[in-house]
């Protein structure tokens, strides 16, 4: 396992705001941590900015939390990071739902933000 303090530190910047937005069920607030020109694959189809990223945790059901943890980081480049994490989805009507997410975050001035967000589920049995 490669983390390095300091990209878990700008990890966990970026994803405690994102985790607090999607607990909050304020898809704005988490459409802001990301890129104007983001990727976004979370699972349904894919979008591109910050209005599909919106659109889709709209869409989540209120009530819905996350939890996550990173499993590795990488530095492709300065101003980079690329992140693997195990996210866990809560729900208050069903049963929760585990899947892996790699996020891969840019320095925009002073701030960081989500350029790349793409998120699997694995089968049973998986890492």
């Amino acid at each position: 396992m490669t983390v390095s303090m300091d990209d878990r530190a700008i990890l966990n910047g970026v994803l405690d705001h994102w985790k607090a937005g999607v607990d909050a069920h304020r898809p704005e607030r988490v459409a802001a941590l990301f890129t104007e020109d983001a990727v976004f694959q979370g699972l349904h189809p894919y979008s591109v900015g910050r209005q599909g990223v919106a659109e889709y945790y709209d869409s989540q059901p209120p009530g819905m939390k996350a939890s996550y943890r990173v499993l590795e980081t990488r530095r492709p480049a300065d101003g980079l990071v690329l992140g693997y994490l195990g996210v866990e989805f809560t729900f208050t009507d069903r049963p929760a739902l585990a899947v892996k997410l790699a996020v891969l975050v840019t320095r925009e001035g002073d701030d960081w933000h989500i350029a790349h967000y793409q998120v699997s589920r694995l089968e049973p049995g998986e890492a």
